[in-house]
Order: structure tokens, then sequence, then C-alpha cells
């Protein structure tokens, strides 16, 4: 038995009709688009990961600014 009750013979039929299926330019092609994928993950990641460390841009509030306290109501539908 292999992996989960798969014997190495069925993994073997599996990736021969895998093959016939899409052929292997159509897999070679899929394979470089997963990869290339997966690189720009990593990318976006590690530029996500160094925006972070930024320190924050301080905010300040200049004076004259107004305040409004209200009440949220629900109103009734007709």
């Amino acid at each position: 038995m292999g992996l989960g009750g798969i014997s190495p013979w069925s993994l073997l039929l599996i990736l021969v009709i895998i093959l016939l299926l899409f052929g292997t330019k159509r897999l070679r092609n899929m394979g470089s688009d997963l990869g290339e994928t997966f690189k720009n993950f990593k990318k976006s990641m590690k530029d996500g990961e160094e925006e972070t460390d930024k320190p924050a841009d301080q905010v300040t509030q200049q004076g004259g600014g107004r305040v409004f306290d209200s009440e949220a109501k629900e109103k009734d539908k007709v």
C-alpha cells in the first residue's frame, strides 16, 4: 500500500492518464504558471511585511475642529 491506501501502480496509472489527457506541453505550461503564481505571492507577502515594519506617520489635529454628539434612532418601516 502506498499513500492513503493507493498503491504505486495506481499512482502510475493516474499519472499516465493525466499525461494522455493534457499532454506534456500543457502540463509544463501549467507548472510554470503555478510556479510564477507562488513566486509573485511570496514577493507580495515580503513587500507587505516591509510596509508593516515602517513606523506610522504621526497625525496631528489642528484647532477649531467641530465635534458632533448625536444618537442613531431606528425608523419604523411602513
